[in-house]
């Protein structure tokens, strides 16, 4: 379910594009409204009644409309240097040893493509659900969620004994055999709960207006986060109108508008009846400053419960968001004003308007922070806001830990109208029941900026890159006063930090010239037990090839009780990738070793569809076997020497 960062940005703003940011169909945004200003500003406020929403959303809507409609939806160039992903520790439980999804958090689990509690292996692929007897190595169920000519519609799980939560995370998801297609949902993310006590059979499902932006799980409780926009029509541009007119129209439009155009609705399915709800004016709070341009919804969803969308309760705060970070008390959703390039791709003004093209402008670049209380049952508490100097990377850059939230940001970074090597990164230290700043340290990577971050309980690490890896180690156990501690530079970087028992790290990423340009995926074993003098241990490079675990953590695997590593590889030869498979490592106290590789059969293409890609995508371990997943089935190796064992095709 996880597409690159690139990828995903360009996805929602075309469907930003295909419901109501647009003016008329116009493709030629603004700029994006100047993201408000934050800092120090957590008075939060909750409206007293539907009238002073309405009148309070208009009014701050109508200050950020731009001539364009609400230009944030719009499709912008992004710099694809900036795209870089990461993961981190598993747990332990079940009867037979068996890992589970590589989550950044102990206790809360995030979506991905394959589940397992050790007696079944649970995985969705190509729109179909299945279920895997992990004793027998047999499919013992399958449900096709989608029509087969949906294939391509990439999909999460969420478990919690015989219940799965499916989350399609694109709009324009048709649940299979719908007869009636115009009817089906508003075309946003679509979330399926599915009894897997029997033959497995839908219990209900829900879809939204709006944009999926990720999804926490803490027991049995599921907790989705969606961004929308106000369903605001704009009036169609006129081949004689101004700039100024058809601002003042877009304007008019706004302080029309009921409130219910900002209201975030969804449609939900149980028991063969469909309902269409919205998010009440009493649930929507707001900060002291907000654009009115977006709002973010958190659905409670408790997969314990008899009727888990019988009685949904969302809250919604005037608000954007784009990374979720959660532990088991705290839920974070921040947003990134600066994903955009400052410049659209096409500004030119509309045919026969005199107006001239918008001048390009850098937004401040801030990361936007929220804050929910999620640590009782029900709907959560919305708590605080803030912002950071900087732009965030991915939710690894966030952490919070006694009372306090981390989080690591760069600034000044190499997109449109930043100067070269202006750039430098750091580590701010929020309170996290104000989100107000504690600490600091600043001046990481001058001219670079961060490619991976792990938090640790009272230490951090930071990868910045540029042409060589500067490794930091902060101390961060006085929050009032974090440092820097050490430094260690190597060539290449790492996308991914993983903790690898006492005093030792993990690095997944690419080896790079001394120029910057990179060489291939590279694994290196970092010794950081001593913060003054961290050191690499040992190191693989494979030439020409890279990793899914680079931008996606769940793509990882670190199995403590023997050291084994697994992680997707994907080796590219005159340009063109040559194959994929699983590479497999041995990581010990002091020296990395390669155990081998694991690959899947190709599959031919089914009934006219695109054939299965049997690219490994995940791994895990079940006792002493090796599973290893594709679209076109899943192989179990001894996870020690790697013989093949079984091979589950999916037909």
């Amino acid at each position: 379910m996880r597409t690159s960062i690139r990828t995903a940005v360009i996805l929602a703003a075309l469907l930003g594009m295909g419901a109501t940011g647009c003016a008329g169909g116009r493709t030629t945004p603004d700029l994006p409204p100047a993201p408000a200003d934050l800092t120090d500003k957590v008075r939060l406020v909750a409206y007293a009644g539907c009238d002073e929403m309405t009148e309070g959303l208009r009014q701050a809507a109508a200050r950020n409309v731009t001539s364009w409609g609400f230009a944030q939806n719009m499709l912008y160039a992004v710099d694809d240097s900036a795209m870089a992903r990461p993961a981190t520790p598993e747990q332990q439980y079940g009867q037979q040893p068996h890992s589970t999804t590589n989550t950044h958090e102990a206790g809360v689990d995030e979506p991905d493509l394959v589940k397992t509690d050790g007696k079944r292996v649970i995985t969705v692929t190509r729109g179909v659900l299945r279920v895997v007897d992990a004793t027998t190595r047999k499919v013992t169920a399958t449900l096709r969620l989608v029509a087969e000519d949906q294939w391509w519609a990439q999909a999460g799980l969420l478990v919690d004994g015989d219940r799965a939560l499916v989350l399609f995370e694109g709009g324009g998801i048709i649940p299979f055999g719908a007869s009636d297609r115009a009817r089906i949902g508003p075309g946003g993310p679509r979330y399926v709960l599915v009894d897997l006590s029997g033959e497995p059979r839908v219990l209900g499902a829900m879809t939204v207006h709006g944009q999926h932006v990720d999804a926490r799980q803490t027991g049995s409780t599921v907790r989705l986060v969606v961004r929308s926009t106000p369903e605001i029509a704009f009036p169609p541009p006129k081949p004689d109108a101004s700039e100024k007119d058809q601002l003042e129209g877009n304007r008019e439009a706004v302080l029309a508008a009921p409130g219910d155009a900002w209201l975030p609705s969804y449609d939900v399915e149980t028991d063969g009846a469909r309902r269409t709800e919205r998010v009440g004016c009493d649930r929507v709070s707001h900060p002291d400053e907000f654009t009115g341009t977006s709002m973010l919804t958190i659905h409670t969803i408790d997969l314990a419960a008899a009727a888990p969308f019988g009685s949904l309760t969302p809250i919604a705060v005037a608000a954007d968001g784009d990374t979720v970070y959660g532990t088991g008390s705290s839920l974070y959703v921040t947003s990134n004003p600066r994903w955009w390039d400052a410049r659209p791709i096409d500004v030119a003004p509309v045919p026969g308007s005199s107006a001239a093209a918008p001048t390009p402008h850098v937004p401040p670049e801030r990361t936007e922070v929220h804050r929910f209380d999620v640590s009782a049952p029900g709907a959560p508490r919305y708590v605080a806001s803030g912002s950071v100097p900087g732009r965030l990377l991915n939710q690894y850059a966030l952490s919070e830990y006694d009372g306090h939230l981390r989080v690591a940001t760069t600034s000044g970074a190499e997109v449109s109208g930043a100067s070269a090597g202006t750039s430098e990164s750091g580590v701010y230290v929020l309170d996290a029941g104000t989100l107000a700043r504690t600490g600091s340290v600043t001046g990481l990577g001058r001219g670079e900026r961060i490619y991976s971050v792990r938090f640790m309980d009272g230490l951090g690490y930071v990868v910045t890159f540029r042409q060589t890896d500067p490794l930091y180690t902060l101390d961060l156990r006085d929050p009032a006063a974090p440092k820097v501690t050490g430094e260690l530079k190597i060539t290449g970087f790492s996308a991914y930090l993983h903790p690898a028992g006492e005093g030792r790290l993990i690095g997944v990423g690419q080896e790079a010239s001394t120029e910057g340009r990179a060489l291939g995926t590279q694994i290196s074993l970092f010794d950081v037990s001593d913060p003054a003098a961290p050191a690499v241990l040992s190191r693989f490079h494979q030439k020409e090839s890279g990793s899914e675990a680079e931008w996606d953590p769940h793509a990882f695997l670190y199995w403590p009780a023997t050291g084994l590593a697994v992680l997707p590889l994907q080796n590219w030869s005159g340009g063109g990738i040559a194959g994929s498979a699983a590479l497999a490592l041995r990581v010990g106290d002091r020296e990395i070793t390669t155990l081998g590789v694991v690959s899947h059969p190709r599959s031919g293409a089914a009934g006219g569809f695109a054939p299965a890609d049997q690219a490994i995508r995940r791994s895990l371990v079940i006792g002493d076997g090796l599973w290893t997943v594709s679209d076109a089935g899943l192989k179990v190796s001894d996870a020690a020497t790697l013989a093949d064992r079984a091979w589950i095709p999916f037909s």
